[in-house]
C-alpha cells in the first residue's frame, strides 16, 4: 500500500461535488470581520419531592437558585416535564400490522432536540450484541418486544441502538410508532457480533491441548475498551437533547481486566453524566445455575484446579466481576442494574417507572473556560420545607482541542469512527476505482480531496505546515467484518508560495488496497490536527467478479483526470525504495509518464487535455493456446443535453504480452478546446473484434471556463 499527498491543480466546484459528505463554509470577503462567542448551555433535570415522597408541582423558575462552583447562575430555560407513570398503554395494533417483518432501509437519523420530546419519557434500548450469547440475544429481543406490545404507554418514546463490534448503529430514532419498533426488533440477527466475544484464561478455562499462542486476556483488554467506548459514543449522541434519557443496556455482563479498562470506564461514565443519560443495565443471562466445572458450551478444564476447587471459584469470580461492572455503570449514572431474574421485561418496566415528573432547568454558565475541569452544581428551592432534590451534582466542562492530551485525541478519533452518522466539519470528496490484478485480487486506488481553505496552518521552525490525521476502515458489508484499515498522520511542510496557494486549491490524498470481489462499506476520516475539526466520508461499493463476465467485454473502472505527477516529487510518501517500486508496479495509475491523479470533482478546464485511463480484460486463453488475442478498439464520446458534442478517433491498443488475463491498458487524451462551459456526459466505448464483445461506460463531468 502506498499513499501520496499533493496539492491538486484544479479548483473545487461545490455544485458537482456529488460524492462528498459535508458542506463548505462560505469564505469571508476582504474587509469583513468575524466575531466568535463561546458559550455553554448547561441543563439539569431536577426532581423535587416532599417528605412523603410525592412530586411537588407548580414551581416556577423564581423558586430555584443555582450556583456553579459557588457562582450564582441565571436560569434561561425552565420547563415542567409531566410524565405520569400510570399512563394508559397504547392500544393494541391490528394483527396485520404485526406481519411487517423487514425494513429494507433502517433509519439512521441523528438525534436532535425538538418540541416533540416535551412531556415524553425517552427510553433508548441499546443491544450490545458482542456481549451476549445467541440465547441471551433472543431473550433480550423478546423482552423488548413484550414491553413495546403490552407495556409501552403514550408518554413513552423509544429508540433502538445496536453495537455489533463496529459502529454504534441507530436503527430507530426516538419514536412512538410500535410497528417500526417491532419490525426492527424482528429483523435483528440473532448471533450477530459473536466473533467479538472475549476468551477466558483462568483455572476454569477449557483444555486446548497445550496449544501455544497469545494470552487471550491481552485481547480482552481491547474488547472491553471497545464495548465501553461504544457505550460512550451512544451517550454523546443522546446528549444532543436536554431531557432526561434512560439507556437500557442489554448485555450478558461486562468484565473489566484488572485496572487496564479503568480509564475507558471513567470516560464512559463521564460522558453519560455530562449528557444526562442514566444507564439501566439488564443482565440478559437471567438467573443462572452454573455447573462447577463449566457447561457444555466449552471443553472441560484440564488443570489441577478441577481437584482443588480453583476452577469452580474462578468461574464464580468471573461471573461476579461481569455483574460488578454493570452495577458500577448504573450506580455512577443514576440508574439501577437488573440481575438474576429471568423476567427481563420487569427490568424495563422498573426503568420506565423510575422517570416521572421533573423540572428541566437550563443556564449559560458564566465560566467560559474550556478546560475540561469538573464543576460543582448546587440547586436549592426557596420556601419549600423538607424538600428533597434529585439532580446531577456536577459536570465536566467542554475542552478545547488544543488542550487535549494524546489519549484524548485518540478517543476523539475512535468516537468519530464509531458514529453511525457522518461528521461534516471538514468537506471530504472521495473516488474509488478497481483494477484486476489476477484471477482473484483487485487493486483499489482511493483518492480523497479536502479543500485547502478549510485547513489551518501552523508555524514550525519559521515555516508553515499543516498536520492531518487519516483513518480508513473497510468492512465486508455482508459479514460486517473489518477487511482492512489504514491509520496515517501527515505533516505537510509548505513553502511560502505553496502556503499561499493552499487557500485556493484542495489537497489530495491517495492510497490503495488489494481486495477480493464482494460488497464493501468504507468509512474514511480526516482530522485537522491544528483545530481538531473532523470530516468523515462513508459509502458502500462493489468489486465485481469480472471472471464471470461472459456476454460483455470485461473492463475496469474508468478514471478521468487532467493531472500527472512524478511519484518521487509527491509531498509525502510512506514507502521508499523497493517497497515503493513494488507498489508502483501493481498500481495502474503509475506508468513511465508519472502518476495519474483522478479528478474527484470531475471538473476540467478547457485549456487542458482530459486524460482517460481504463483496462480491458479479454480473459484466459485455452490451455492449448491455439487462440490469439486481437487488439482492443476504444473511443470517447462527449454528450451535452443528450446530443453528441464531439467524438474522438478510435484507438487500437495491443494486449500486454504474456498476461494471463489478457489485460489491455487503455489511455486516451481528449482535447477540450472549443467546448462550451457546462455539464457533459463522457461515454467510453471499448470493442473486442476477436470475440465480438463490447463494453460501454458513462459518467458525468463538467467543463469550466
Amino acid at each position: 500500500m502506498i499513499r501520496y499527498l499533493i496539492l491538486a491543480s484544479v479548483a473545487l466546484a461545490p455544485h458537482l461535488f456529488a460524492q462528498q459528505i459535508g458542506t463548505n463554509q462560505v469564505q469571508s470577503k476582504d474587509g469583513t470581520y468575524s466575531m466568535t462567542v463561546k458559550s455553554q448551555l448547561v441543563t439539569e433535570a431536577v426532581v423535587v419531592k416532599d417528605k412523603s415522597g410525592k412530586f411537588i408541582p407548580n414551581l416556577t423558575a423564581n423558586d430555584f437558585t443555582i450556583t456553579e462552583d459557588g457562582a450564582p447562575q441565571k436560569i434561561r430555560i425552565f420547563e415542567h416535564e409531566s410524565l405520569p407513570i400510570d399512563a394508559q398503554p397504547l392500544p393494541k395494533q391490528p394483527q396485520e400490522d404485526e406481519k411487517i417483518r423487514i425494513y429494507k432501509k433502517l433509519s439512521r437519523t441523528s438525534y436532535s432536540q425538538s418540541a416533540k420530546y416535551k412531556d415524553k419519557r425517552l427510553i433508548a434500548m441499546y443491544f450490545d450484541m458482542t456481549a451476549m450469547t445467541p440465547d441471551d440475544q433472543l431473550r433480550a429481543l423478546q423482552s423488548a418486544e413484550k414491553f413495546i406490545r403490552t407495556q409501552m404507554t403514550s408518554a413513552d418514546m423509544v429508540s433502538i441502538l445496536r453495537y455489533s463490534g463496529g459502529s454504534v448503529d441507530v436503527l430507530l430514532d426516538f419514536s412512538d410508532e410500535r410497528n417500526k419498533m417491532l419490525s426492527i426488533l424482528g429483523t435483528m440477527i440473532v448471533g450477530e457480533g459473536q466473533n467479538n466475544t472475549e476468551g477466558v484464561e483462568d483455572s476454569s478455562s477449557a483444555d486446548v491441548g497445550a496449544a501455544f499462542g497469545q494470552d487471550s486476556g491481552e485481547f480482552n483488554i481491547f474488547n472491553t475498551d471497545r464495548q465501553l467506548s461504544a457505550l460512550q459514543t451512544a451517550s454523546n449522541m443522546l446528549g444532543a437533547m436536554s431531557e432526561k434519557k434512560t439507556l437500557l443496556y442489554f448485555a450478558s455482563g461486562l468484565r473489566l481486566n484488572g485496572n487496564d479498562n479503568q480509564a475507558q470506564l471513567h470516560a464512559t461514565v463521564e460522558a453519560a453524566v455530562k449528557a444526562g443519560v442514566s444507564f439501566w443495565p439488564i443482565d440478559a443471562r437471567g438467573l443462572v445455575a452454573s455447573a462447577p466445572l463449566g457447561d457444555a458450551t466449552q471443553g472441560s478444564p484440564g488443570n489441577e484446579g478441577v481437584y482443588s476447587g480453583a476452577a469452580a471459584q474462578a468461574s464464580n469470580d468471573r461471573f461476579q466481576q461481569s455483574q460488578d461492572t454493570l452495577y458500577a455503570l448504573a450506580a455512577d449514572t443514576g440508574g439501577k442494574a437488573f440481575f438474576d431474574n429471568n423476567d427481563l421485561n420487569a427490568g424495563i418496566v422498573r426503568a420506565q417507572h423510575a422517570v416521572s415528573d421533573y423540572y428541566l432547568i437550563g443556564y449559560y454558565t458564566t465560566n467560559t473556560a474550556q478546560n475540561g475541569a469538573f464543576r460543582k452544581i448546587n440547586i436549592s428551592v426557596a420556601g419549600t420545607l423538607n424538600a428533597s432534590l434529585d439532580y446531577r451534582r456536577g459536570y465536566y466542562a467542554n475542552k478545547e482541542f488544543g488542550k487535549f492530551n494524546g489519549t484524548e485525541k485518540e478517543h476523539q478519533l475512535e468516537d468519530a469512527l464509531a458514529l453511525g452518522d457522518p461528521i461534516t466539519e471538514l468537506t471530504i470528496g472521495m473516488e474509488l476505482n478497481y483494477f484486476q490484478l489476477n484471477r482473484a485480487e483487485y487493486f483499489v486506488p482511493l483518492t480523497v480531496k479536502i479543500p485547502g481553505h478549510e485547513l489551518a496552518l501552523a508555524k514550525k521552525f519559521s515555516k508553515e505546515h499543516t498536520v492531518i490525521d487519516f483513518v480508513c476502515e473497510i468492512k465486508d458489508e455482508i459479514g460486517g467484518n473489518t477487511v482492512t484499515n489504514l491509520r496515517d498522520n501527515v505533516d505537510v511542510k509548505l513553502s511560502d508560495a505553496t502556503a499561499a496557494e493552499l487557500s485556493k486549491r484542495p489537497i489530495e490524498y491517495s492510497t490503495g488496497f488489494t481486495l477480493l470481489p464482494g460488497r464493501y462499506s468504507i468509512k474514511f476520516l480526516a482530522r485537522d490536527d491544528e483545530t481538531g475539526r473532523i470530516g468523515t466520508y462513508q459509502t458502500s461499493f462493489v468489486i465485481p467478479n469480472l471472471n464471470k463476465e461472459t456476454t460483455r467485454l470485461a473492463i475496469s473502472s474508468v478514471v478521468l483526470s487532467n493531472q500527472r505527477v512524478d511519484p518521487k516529487a509527491a509531498l509525502y510518501n510512506t514507502m521508499k525504495g523497493k517497497d515503493q517500486a513494488k507498489n508502483d508496479a501493481v498500481n495502474p495509475l503509475v506508468n513511465a509518464q508519472g502518476k495519474l491523479i483522478p479528478s474527484v470533482t470531475r471538473v476540467f478546464r478547457s485549456d487542458r487535455d482530459l486524460e482517460i485511463l481504463l483496462q480491458a480484460y479479454q480473459g484466459v486463453l485455452p490451455a492449448d493456446r491455439t487462440a490469439s488475442r486481437s487488439p482492443i478498439i476504444a473511443y470517447v464520446t462527449l454528450l451535452h443535453d443528450g446530443k453528441k458534442s464531439m467524438e474522438t478517433q478510435a484507438v487500437k491498443v495491443e494486449p500486454l504480452a504474456e498476461n494471463r488475463l489478457g489485460t489491455t491498458p487503455i489511455t486516451m487524451k481528449v482535447s477540450l478546446a472549443g467546448l462550451a462551459p457546462g455539464e457533459y456526459d463522457a461515454q467510453v466505448t471499448v470493442l473486442d473484434p476477436g470475440s465480438n464483445r463490447i463494453a460501454t461506460w458513462r459518467g458525468a463531468m463538467a467543463v469550466a471556463p
